[in-house]
Order: structure tokens, then sequence, then C-alpha cells
């Protein structure tokens, strides 16, 4: 089945559609703390963003309001147009939001290909194999991962 094209995702009159998540007017406040103020975010489908900003610029929070974690105290998350409240992270698997954390304890260090796997839980119980490419440190190679569906 071929990929689904922009032009295939277009609605009627030919506008575009509407983002795939959107986040607008979230609001999160923590004692002393105003974490994110009135924030706004939109990707299409098939977009990659990151997050940039200092420690404390809201970033996380901001995060673990769209994966459910959290619960703003104003604001609205959309997906595909359509309002949606998470009440927990469990909500926000079943809509499809994932995301991998970043934290140091969480698992032993990942590369890259195994972080994206650890993340993807579309069709829980699938296998990856994953071929290493990896040289010990002090080799003059380059260490780089894939990753196959089998």
């Amino acid at each position: 089945m071929a990929a689904e094209t922009e032009k295939d995702r277009r609605g009627a009159g030919g506008a575009p559609p509407p983002p795939a998540v959107e986040m607008r007017g979230i609001v999160k406040r923590f004692p002393g703390v105003l974490a994110n103020d009135q924030v706004d975010f939109a990707a299409a489908a098939g977009e990659v963003h990151s997050l940039l900003g200092e420690n404390g610029a809201g970033k996380s929070t901001l995060s673990n309001i769209l994966t459910g974690l959290y619960r703003p105290d104003a604001g609205e998350i959309l997906l595909d147009g359509r309002p949606m409240q998470f009440h927990s992270p469990r909500d926000a698997l079943d809509a499809r939001i994932f995301m991998v954390h970043q934290h140091f304890r969480l698992v032993e260090p990942f590369t890259v290909a195994e972080n994206v796997v650890l993340g993807d839980h579309r069709g829980e119980g699938r296998t990856f194999r994953l071929r290493h490419r990896a040289r010990p440190c002090g080799s003059s190679r380059s260490a780089s991962s894939s990753v196959s569906r089998s």
C-alpha cells in the first residue's frame, strides 16, 4: 500500500488537514512555579519536533501533559482536530501518544535505535532485531546501530 500523501490528507476544498497533535493555551502551575504559560504547539502527521530550552523552561512538563502524566490547569489538547483529555498515561497510550523519557535511571544506556524501539508501543508484542555495529572505545571507526522489524 502506498504511503499517504499531503494531498490525500486534505479536506473538503483542498483545505489543509488539522494538525495530528495540537496543544492550545496550555497552563501548568506547581507551588511557586508557573511551568507552562499559555503554550501552543502543533505537529502534522509525520513531522518530527524537538523542544529546546534551558533547564526549568517547561519542556518536560509540556511533554508530561501530552502523555497523560500531568493534567493541565488550563488549555486543551486536540488529536486530529478532536479535543482529548488524558486522565492517565494509559489514556494517552490508547490514543497513540508515546514518549521515551529522558532519565538515566530508567534503563541502561541505550543507542538511538534502541530508544526509538523502546518508545514504539504500536502493536505491542512485536519483535525487533537490533544489529550492532559499535566498536569498543578507542576504535578508529564510528559506532552505529540499525533497526529492522522482524
